[in-house]
């Protein structure tokens, strides 16, 4: 029997009022084994449960609880999960792990597929390490939503595709989660001549069934960094591909929006981008379902700062600006001539072009304020990786390092590892600011922020 030991009790909880403390075990709920983070939530979910725990002194305890449905015990244990997690085993021809190079921290090595994180943390899987067990708990417990990597709904190039000879087999548990009426999420990392084309025609029709319990599908170019020797050989998209794939996705969500009152079908804003089009109007992306794959980040980012300027603008009619202005005096009559009110964005290649035309517009309301933006090109992983979330801190440096950057800089929090301050490749926040003597502000994603940080 699994036993799982507790390392923080929140003050004010249950678990505290009943003097449970860290270094007890939880034994069981209800006489129930707990599996992991799933069992525990479903167990305790209860308005009257009995929960054994194990004392360090040995002593057992069987705790008789009476609380509200869904309210939390106030918990934490050693493992998140409380269960070990699931690597990958799959060798996939896209995967952009095997493209990283050595001597990296090693927990961004680690391959995972495990179909509770999809839950919890948004991740996707494949569903191949997903075993029948799994998919019950799934099924009864009513879990949603679920993030798939599909790739491409042929079983056999999909064995092809993720090494897995048991790949193409696993789509079928598509068909129980739709059964089920579990939510989905769908994800296609397009490889060019593998899963593009006719195939991801095939690909878009198949899923289209599985409307509207499978919510949305994303369709994202795969990423190339240099470290590629003895890999797969893939290529690069052209302008001219993202185009015809941009055909095919606008053709299908015109299908999907007259049947089933949703586009389902979206495309990354690299595709956009690479096309060189405009991005689609707010409308067209369902409620924003796949930001983390990058649909939508930025007409999201654009709609929220036009928002964000309107307030301003009506802070000024209002003449709530006099105090704005008095802040930029003050600061440059602070600051040195050259430097005084003037902020630096710092960003991937591929939003710089959009950050340009957000900065012009805030200068229009704000003209004291100068803002320069400069895209830093990935010289780490390689020049095809435009996004600014794979940026490593050695690059931001070499592309800044002794230019003039005024006051501050400005970057976007994807740069930085979650709820910390390290950049990808080790360098912390601090010896950026050192090695570029400059204030550095980290913005959230939200066009809000944005406008705030400039605003400062």
């Amino acid at each position: 029997m699994k036993e799982h030991i507790v390392v923080k009790v929140w003050p004010g909880s249950i678990a505290e009022e009943l003097e449970v403390k860290p270094g007890d075990v939880l034994v069981s709920v209800d006489g129930h084994e707990i599996e992991d983070i799933f069992d525990y939530h479903y167990y305790t979910n209860e308005e009257y449960l009995t929960v054994l725990i194990r004392k360090e002194n040995g002593e057992e305890w069987e705790l008789e609880i009476e609380k509200e449905y869904e309210e939390d015990l106030g918990i934490e244990f050693e493992n998140g999960l409380m269960d070990d997690y699931k690597s990958c085993q799959n060798q996939c021809i896209f995967c952009f792990i095997d493209q990283m190079p050595k001597g990296m921290r090693e927990t961004l090595y680690f391959k995972d597929d495990d179909s509770r994180l999809s839950f919890l943390q948004g991740n996707y899987v494949t569903l191949t390490n997903m075993k029948d067990h799994d998919l019950e708990r799934i099924v009864e417990y009513k879990l949603g939503s679920i993030n798939i990597s599909v790739q491409t709904t042929n079983p056999m190039l999909r064995c092809k595709m993720l090494n897995n000879r048991f790949a193409g087999e696993a789509l079928k548990k598509m068909d129980i989660l739709y059964e089920a009426g579990i939510p989905m999420n769908g994800q296609i990392v397009l490889c060019k001549g593998i899963n593009d084309k006719e195939e991801l025609e095939r690909s878009i029709q198949d899923l289209i069934r599985y409307l509207p319990v499978m919510e949305s599908l994303s369709v994202v170019p795969v990423g190339l960094s240099r470290y590629r020797d003895g890999l797969y050989p893939l290529e690069p998209f052209t302008r001219e591909d993202a185009m015809e794939v941009l055909e095919t996705i606008h053709h299908y969500q015109k299908i999907c929006f007259e049947k089933y009152g949703l586009h389902f079908v979206h495309a990354s804003d690299e595709w956009y981008l690479l096309a060189g089009m405009g991005l689609p109007e707010e409308e067209r992306y369902d409620g924003y379902l796949q930001l983390e794959n990058g649909v939508g980040m930025l007409r999201l980012l654009q709609e929220e700062f036009a928002q964000a300027m309107a307030e301003a603008r009506d802070s000024l009619k209002a003449g709530k600006a006099a105090a704005a202005d008095l802040v930029l005096q003050e600061t440059a009559e602070s600051c040195s001539p050259v430097k005084a009110g003037k902020v630096t964005i710092a960003t991937g290649v591929l939003a710089a072009p959009i950050l340009w035309q957000l900065a012009e517009e805030f200068c229009k309301i704000f003209p004291q304020r100068e803002i320069q933006v400069i895209p830093i090109v990935n010289h780490f992983f390689g020049q095809q990786i435009t996004v600014s979330g794979l940026l490593a801190g050695q690059d931001i440096i070499a592309q800044l390092k002794d230019r003039d950057l005024g006051s501050r800089l400005l970057m976007p929090c994807n740069l930085l590892r979650s709820g910390e301050e390290v950049f990808l490749d080790d360098i912390t926040l601090s010896q950026m600011e050192n090695a570029l003597q400059v204030e550095i502000d980290i913005v959230k994603s939200s066009g809000q922020d944005l406008v705030s940080c400039l605003m400062r």
